[in-house]
């Protein structure tokens, strides 16, 4: 298995993890990881055309959107949910128990030069991950859709 296989690996046992405590929990444990709240985030599969979900974090949010960071880590690699969200935008979260419709687009330079600084004050590990790869790890802005 080479070492991106192992990462996927590890990246999917992790959200499974979540998924998990979140469930046998009844939503009470790792709702709030590192100060951000939890977000099921809803994508069609680019490929599949199937159903897919996992559990991020969302940074920054408020009444009108929720903002995502397609990290995987430091990964030199974009995260399928993110490529899933290039292909098909629309989308659903679910954050703090309420399932909202969304849009993803990407932040343009001048989104992410302001977003980018709350993003690293609400966890600084994002940071680390940019220090990791040479790739420009986008944010992803999730305008809620009515």
């Amino acid at each position: 298995m080479n070492s991106n296989a192992v990462k996927d690996y590890s990246a999917k046992l992790m959200n499974h993890g979540h998924r998990l405590i979140l469930k046998v929990s009844g939503n009470r444990l790792l709702t709030t990881p590192f100060g951000m709240p939890t977000v099921e985030l809803h994508t069609v599969g680019r490929k599949s055309g199937l159903a897919r979900s996992c559990y991020l974090t969302s940074p920054v949010n408020d009444s009108s959107r929720i903002v995502l960071v397609a990290s995987k880590g430091g990964d030199d690699r974009n995260p399928d949910w993110y490529r899933n969200l290039q292909a098909t935008p629309d989308a659903e979260i679910v954050i703090r128990g309420e399932r909202r419709k969304v849009k993803a687009r990407t932040a343009d330079a001048d989104e992410k030069a302001v977003l980018w600084p709350q993003i690293v004050s609400a966890y600084k590990g994002y940071a680390q991950y940019q220090k990791r790869t040479d790739r420009d790890i986008p944010v992803v802005i999730c305008d809620i859709v009515g």
